[in-house]
């Protein structure tokens, strides 16, 4: 365990972001399965720039890379594409 003030107030600082930043991931994944679940082209185009705002937000707060959070968005959107 850590000795120096500097060092415990750095590790509670660290567990607070890791559950923040699960929380935003875990989020953000569900939203993505839920999108992907919907049949209507109409209803998941309308769904669809809320679940990538959501990706965006996670790679501008480093939880993901930026280039996770692009391959993430040109999936989604091809799939949706490709519904009838």
């Amino acid at each position: 365990m850590a000795n120096h003030k500097a060092t415990k107030k750095d590790t509670r600082q660290s567990l607070k972001r890791r559950d923040r930043n699960r929380y935003y991931g875990k989020t953000t994944r569900n939203a993505m399965r839920n999108l992907l679940k919907i049949t209507e082209k109409e209803a998941a185009q309308g769904e669809l720039p809320k679940v990538i705002s959501m990706i965006d937000k996670l790679a501008k707060r480093n939880v993901i890379h930026k280039n996770k959070a692009s391959n993430l968005k040109s999936k989604l959107a091809r799939k949706i594409g490709t519904l009838a």
